[in-house]
């Protein structure tokens, strides 16, 4: 039983008490109302809007798409207040600054970013609570963080970074609430009883997984949710293993449970319902492999639905690279020989040349012959061409063979060129014959497939690799790629796999029918469909490894002028008016958040070297209390901060927002840490005259903020505090 000293915890009757925090309500209502009121205005694009709404357009019409910057549980997100809104998915997002029609309903597309951005107010304010300080500190970071300009701008469009920030909070928000209600039994002066004991399990498991679930969410809005995710790991795995020492390894396995296993399966779940969503062929299909075109409705599915799967000698067929660098392309050749001399006074065979072409053309199509036969149909039953057969490849609208020589290619000189063979009696023989290498086979006589097979095509004389060197050709070539043989080719390059993509078996023999063939459209009746993991690590791999041509944008910036707020983004500017608005930050918050990160390490550090030499200035718990608010506010700021020095990609202020978050929440915290151990008279009015200073710098910058009222060239002038920043001016 549960024993006569365990029910004496119980006090009947049992009765729920509801308690209202009245100033966490003010702050919650405060924070709506800064975020949501009036974002409809703009009527128009602003900044990103004209990047996020292009998915959100494709979704809406459930057309696939890749975007190589992030996951796709952010557009999801974004997409989910279009739906709600009755968007149809028609609109033009070609450029910043355009009048959004009436049939995009604007209110919906912004609320979502409004909303979390809002909440991030009340979540800032828990967060300080629960690392242990009191409720003026919390109060004191909700304020600044509710007239810090640069969070406000960013969370009143279709912009992602206030979901990301949403996300971050409430996971390390929910982590210390699961690391304190792991000790709830020390707060009980007996013995506690078993329903409080349920009550506190229970309590313990939804924190828990509230914590791995918001990881998942907030790497799956953005990649930079990883190093939250990662700062919070390693607390797990600080706190975890000092419970190893007196728990069950059952501790362990529950953190591993909710902490990895939970957001990778999470994680996994978004592109099932992402490739679930988006399963219309659409512009971006190109990027994906031949065997997930076909997965996809219309497009290359709609040619290749029922083709032949076994290619067999007499086929004709499409040949293209599985590698997507630098485009997508098919092996082509065309009635147009190399130039007897290059620029650079090489010459060339003067044969036909062979490029790679990025656009489904006839000139393509090439025919599969059996070197031993003179037949180009496809003989009854069909004769399958199988790993390590000799074929020879003859082009169909010119009829010349696939050739490699010994002589230079004309981009890539130290590889072969490539040609279709042209007998100009100089001593030059043909030399045509191809080996096939199925290299994803799983026999040794494997048959090869159409779209399932990776080939390599082996040139049996000199042993070099067909393959695409992804240089382009000159005028003569009409810029299209080059194709080459390359002899010193070494293990898995995509640049030189091909497989099949459109394929039909060949019925004429004759030039003239032949032509009318290959013009005509593929028919036959065999369906492939890839299962969704293939189609989940193939689009993973492509994001994580196809990446955009980075340039330089006017707005971009460098991490080290975010520190100090060196930049600023123009997101908007009215057509005829001054009217803007800027990606600007609250320069007093910024200035005070730098200091406080300052004087957090000073105190850090002077109160480790001391406590080495057994100097204690403060209590056991205040410095426990200290160390975690560290970890979470510095580490966060730092996780979120120091990895950009490290990327290569186009930066902006409004990567630095997440990071700039935490270090807010750095401010109150060294506050009161200094307000009760080290200056503990005359501090009030200093803090007081620090928040007017807040909200005077939010005021003069609120125009900016939310692009209204409209401000003369002489007002606006006198808010470029900075000489970097960029402020519009319209001369009138």
């Amino acid at each position: 039983g549960i024993g006569f000293s365990g029910m004496q915890c119980v006090k009947l009757p049992i009765s729920v008490r509801v308690e209202i925090n009245l100033l966490l309500l003010a702050v919650t209502v405060l924070a709506l109302v800064t975020r949501i009121y009036g974002i409809h205005f703009p009527r128009a694009v602003v900044f990103d809007e004209v990047y996020y709404g292009q998915f959100l357009s494709l979704y809406m019409k459930q057309v696939f798409f890749i975007d190589e910057s992030g996951p796709p549980f952010g557009h999801m997100v974004l997409a989910l207040g279009a739906y709600l809104g009755g968007f149809d998915g028609n609109f033009v997002w070609n450029r910043i600054g355009a009048e959004y029609t009436s049939n995009v309903p604007v209110w919906s597309f912004r609320v979502i970013p409004a909303l979390a951005g809002s909440f991030c107010i009340p979540l800032a304010y828990l967060l300080v609570v629960e690392l242990g300080y009191s409720h003026f500190s919390a109060l004191g970071a909700c304020v600044i963080l509710l007239i810090e300009n640069s969070l406000i701008v960013q969370s009143r469009f279709m912009l992602l970074e206030s979901v990301l920030i949403f996300f971050l909070l409430l996971a390390v928000l929910s982590y210390l609430h699961f690391h304190k209600a792991r000790n709830f039994k020390s707060a009980f002066s007996c013995q506690p009883s078993v329903t409080v004991m349920i009550f506190a399990l229970i309590s313990w498991w939804f924190w828990l997984m509230i914590c791995g679930v918001s990881c998942a969410c907030g790497i799956g809005v953005k990649y930079m949710g990883m190093f939250t995710y990662i700062l919070l790991l390693g607390l797990t795995a600080v706190h975890t293993w000092q419970l190893i020492g007196d728990r069950t390894l059952s501790h362990v396995l529950v953190r591993f449970l909710a902490l990895v296993v939970l957001p990778v399966i999470m994680y996994i779940g978004f592109f099932y319902f992402h490739l679930t969503l988006l399963y219309r062929s659409g512009p971006h299909d190109q990027t994906m492999s031949s065997a997930f075109q076909a997965s996809l409705e219309g497009g290359l599915a709609r040619i290749t639905q029922g083709q032949p799967l076994d290619v067999a000698f007499g086929s004709q067929v499409t040949l293209r690279t599985v590698s997507s660098k630098p485009v997508p392309c098919w092996l082509h050749s065309h009635k147009v020989n190399y130039p007897i001399r290059y620029e650079n006074g090489r010459g060339s065979s003067h044969q036909q040349q062979v490029t790679c072409y990025p656009f489904k053309d006839v000139n393509n199509w090439w025919i599969i012959k059996d070197p031993g036969r003179h037949s180009l149909v496809v003989s009854s039953p069909p004769r399958p061409v199988r790993h390590g057969d000799i074929i020879q490849l003859l082009h169909g609208m010119t009829s010349r063979y696939l050739n490699t020589h010994d002589v230079a290619a004309p981009m890539s000189p130290h590889s072969q060129e490539v040609s279709g063979y042209i007998d100009f009696n100089v001593s030059m023989p043909a030399q045509n014959l191809w080996r096939v290498d199925i290299v994803n086979r799983e026999s040794d006589r494997e048959i090869w497939k159409t779209i399932l097979s990776e080939v390599q095509l082996v040139h049996v004389n000199t042993s070099a690799v067909l393959k695409l060197s992804g240089a382009s050709l000159p005028e003569w070539g009409f810029k299209q790629l080059e194709v080459v043989g390359d002899k010193i080719y070494k293990g898995y390059q995509q640049s030189g796999m091909w497989n099949v993509e459109e394929h039909r078996y060949g019925r004429s023999q004759e030039q003239k029918e032949r032509e009318l063939e290959l013009k005509s459209p593929t028919h036959s009746d065999i369906k492939r469909n890839l299962t969704f993991m293939a189609k989940f690590l193939e689009l993973q791999w492509k994001m994580l490894t196809v990446k955009n041509e980075e340039s330089e944008h006017k707005y971009s910036s460098s991490p080290l002028e975010w520190i100090t707020m060196d930049t600023n983004i123009a997101y908007w500017l009215h057509p005829s008016s001054n009217a803007q608005i800027q990606l600007i930050g609250n320069i007093v918050n910024w200035t005070i958040a730098n200091l406080a990160l300052v004087v957090y390490c000073l105190m850090f550090l002077t109160y480790l070297l001391r406590r080495r030499r057994k100097v204690e200035d403060i209590s056991q718990d205040s410095w426990e209390q200290l160390v975690l608010a560290g970890v979470v506010c510095f580490g966060g700021w730092a996780v979120n901060y120091l990895p950009f020095f490290l990327m290569e990609k186009t930066l902006f202020l409004y990567h630095y927002l997440p990071a700039l978050t935490f270090k807010i929440l750095q401010i109150p915290i060294v506050v009161e840490h200094l307000y009760i151990h080290v200056l503990k008279k005359a501090f009030g009015g200093v803090i007081l005259a620090v928040l007017c200073s807040v909200y005077v710098s939010y005021h003069n910058l609120s125009p900016l903020t939310y692009g209204q009222p409209a401000l003369s060239s002489d007002e606006l002038a006198a808010l470029r505090w900075r000489e970097s920043w960029d402020i519009l001016l319209r001369k009138r």
